[in-house]
């Protein structure tokens, strides 16, 4: 299996460690410390050395809770880091969910749209030249698409998370939005799925989508898992120091690695990760046990 992006074709017939480069000033857990481009594309690197085959450039908080920034704000901290990331030799995913910065993203470059509204967010309605997030990545020939399921928006997702029984809900989201895209003519080797750890479900949604995980990939189309530091995890800890939470290694790293292993021992192809180095240590455990 295959993941078709801009550029590359990614071989999922081993997991592949995503890592993740936040551009903002305030991510949940290491925001500023990529805000300039030299700090950024030095993390690139590093990330990459530590055995990241994909890199997730951010330029937009999407943390419980935090306020949306306007598209010229989310393309001014993209850009420069981003023209110059699409040369260190690695696929280049986009997180937003903004049609504008996608285009401008797959103008430069990059190779995966990453979208948390999974295509959903459309221009106003009366404004008729705009295209919607749908429209910009069905008209490309080539980009990778991650669609994630998302409850509610990051200002109100965890004030009221979904009720009932996550999987079979998240499932259907997932592969009904997928479907539409491939009847829209877009091939299934472009779409991976990402069931949305921590955006609008409760803990233990979180971990029964983790429990049945296999539930989610019944239509064959890769899975994408996004564990890192989130807070389910961290409820799992039996205490957090209160200390800065930039300093490495991060305390939620050890139950954030454990998570991604479980994931992909349940069928992800792709796991989203802050602590690139040690995933991959432990991926390697399991890949000599297969």
């Amino acid at each position: 299996m295959h993941w078709q992006t801009s550029r590359f074709s990614i071989d999922l017939g081993r997991p592949q460690v995503m890592g993740i480069v936040n551009l903002t000033p305030d991510s949940f857990t290491d925001g500023g410390r990529h805000v300039s481009v030299k700090a950024a594309l030095r993390h690139c690197e590093q990330l990459i050395k530590d055995g990241a085959q994909i890199l997730d450039l951010g330029a937009e908080s999407t943390r419980p809770g935090a306020e949306p920034v306007p598209a010229w704000l989310e393309l001014e901290r993209l850009l420069p880091v981003l023209s110059e990331a699409v040369k260190l030799g690695v696929p280049i995913s986009v997180d937003t969910y903004k049609p504008e910065v996608m285009q401008a993203a797959l103008s430069l470059g990059a190779d995966i749209i990453n979208d948390i509204w999974a295509l959903r967010w459309a221009p106003d309605k009366h404004d008729r030249a705009s295209l919607s997030a749908r429209q910009v990545v069905t008209g490309h020939p080539a980009c990778g698409i991650c669609l994630m399921h998302m409850h509610r928006d990051p200002q109100t997702m965890q004030l009221a998370p979904m009720a009932g029984d996550a999987v079979p809900q998240v499932s259907a989201f997932l592969t009904d939005t997928a479907d539409t895209l491939v009847s829209l003519g877009v091939a299934r080797e472009r779409i991976v799925l990402d069931p949305g750890i921590g955006f609008g479900k409760t803990a233990a949604q979180n971990f029964a989508l983790l429990a049945r995980q296999a539930s989610l990939t019944v239509k064959a189309y890769p899975l994408l898992a996004g564990w890192s530091r989130k807070s389910s995890l961290a409820a799992l800890l039996p205490s957090e120091p209160a200390a800065d939470p930039l300093a490495l290694p991060h305390p939620r790293m050890v139950v954030s690695v454990a998570a991604a292993l479980l994931a992909v021992e349940r069928g992800a192809a792709i796991v989203r990760v802050h602590d690139v180095a040690e995933t991959v240590q432990a991926l390697a455990v399991l890949d000599a046990i297969r």
